[in-house]
């Protein structure tokens, strides 16, 4: 599938004209998005756009009303969204929503449900080679965490899961600028391992950088797409999310 995929490609998340409401309040109208392996995405648009519901109809959290979400050729429509996870469909959402009463292992833990025996300890322990600062306070509770910790820790968490493709939700939300560089480092190194990531993130500029291909959503709606180098030059696109005048 994955060399086939490569020949023809084929996409690896086929999104199409997928519908997302909240009872009156329709939130995403015929959102049509594409990831291929191995490639890096980007969503941007404003707040209340739709960012998030895509990502959460994407991961099954929440429920599209029409259209089609399909994941390494097949249907997941139908999927719990613990299903998609162990197909290797996963989100770190915003916020990080860890679990601040529970210890950085234990949260850990919690992405690698889906294994069994040594596969658990192999790859818990394989997040904390990578994050020394979560090796040291393993056993401590994440409410002790740093803002940056909270979000490696939820992006090790997700890793745990042993991922296909990784979604991140506005990832860099209240971290200081060396944070972020240092986040952004790490997405591109994921990705470089084969990870595919689709990315919803307030930091445009860093976000088109980072990706190959972008949609724009305004008002839950696909308004624009293209490569990453082609958006970051429209001059109606910086001037209303890059903060540029055109």
């Amino acid at each position: 599938m994955g060399l086939m995929a490569k020949i023809m490609g084929k996409p690896m998340l086929d999104v199409k004209e997928i519908n997302v409401r909240y009872g009156p309040i329709q939130a995403l109208k015929s959102v049509s998005i594409s990831v291929k392996e191995s490639e890096i995405v980007t969503v941007v648009g404003a707040n209340g756009a739709g960012k998030s519901s895509l990502l959460r109809a994407i991961a099954g959290t929440v429920k599209e009303s029409k259209g089609s979400i399909n994941f390494e050729g097949k249907n997941v429509n139908n999927l719990s969204a613990a299903a998609r996870v162990k197909s290797g469909l996963t989100l770190v959402p915003e916020g990080r929503q860890i679990f601040v009463s529970m210890t950085v292992e234990e949260n850990l833990l919690i992405g690698a449900y889906s294994q069994t025996g040594t596969q658990v300890k192999s790859s818990v322990e394989s997040i904390f080679d990578r994050f020394k600062n979560l090796a040291n306070r393993r056993h401590q509770l994440a409410s002790v965490l740093s803002g940056g910790e909270q979000q490696m820790l939820a992006i090790g968490r997700a890793m745990v899961a042993k991922p296909k493709l990784m979604m991140l939700d506005e990832p860099s939300l209240g971290l200081s600028p060396i944070l972020v560089k240092q986040l952004f480092d790490l997405i591109k190194e994921l990705n470089s391992q084969g990870i595919s990531i689709l990315i919803v993130e307030q930091n445009t500029k860093l976000a088109l950088k980072a990706a190959k291909r972008g949609y724009v959503l305004e008002l839950g709606t696909v308004r624009q797409q293209g490569s990453a180098t082609e958006l970051s030059k429209d001059k109606d696109l910086a001037k209303a999310y890059l903060g540029e005048t055109a």
